[in-house]
């Protein structure tokens, strides 16, 4: 069964770990669908997060992070790779989790390629859509945390929070 809503209306910090463990399901244009088991996750918290999009406030590009939690957010980074971002918490309160790894996928932007993910899946509905969803795992995943990745443009006091989510080997 898909996550519903509720799983996603929950503070960021609370979801990006929890998703370790969890399936993630996309249906491609050929009607197949693969399955994925997610690996790595990274935590973004709101304007006061000087490594998150929403640091500058509400632009078109971040937007949907402003919506309630079960939106897709992607964007395009070095103009060859659209990551993964799932939107969290209550609407006005902007916090997403980026998805950085997937059973034998490591890197956010290998796993936008496999995906085949586009700028079509901006905003859409995690909990509704027939593209992309995500189910509960069978076992429960035990996980390790350490400073996000990438993010050399934050203050020390942003970077090195251990909001880097990955299950352990």
């Amino acid at each position: 069964m898909k996550l519903g809503q509720s799983y996603f209306m929950k503070d960021v910090l609370d979801v990006a770990p929890d998703l370790i463990g969890k399936i993630l399901f996309r249906q491609f244009n050929d009607g197949s669908v693969e399955r994925w088991r997610i690996t790595e996750t990274e935590a973004y918290r709101g304007e006061e997060d000087e490594a998150c999009h929403a640091r500058k406030g509400k632009t078109p590009r971040t937007e949907v992070m402003y919506e309630e939690g079960g939106l897709i957010y992607v964007y395009l980074i070095y103009g060859m790779y659209w990551l993964l971002n799932v939107v969290t918490g209550p609407k006005d309160d902007p916090q997403a989790v980026l998805i950085r790894g997937l059973e034998n996928i490591d890197g956010p932007g290998r796993v936008g390629k496999a995906l085949q993910l586009n700028k079509t899946f901006y905003g859409e509905d995690l909990t509704t859509s027939l593209r992309m969803w995500i189910e509960n795992g069978q076992d429960e995943v035990l996980y390790e945390t350490s400073p996000r990745i990438g993010i050399d443009y934050a203050p020390d006091e942003w970077r090195l929070k251990n909001w880097r989510y990955f299950a352990k080997k």
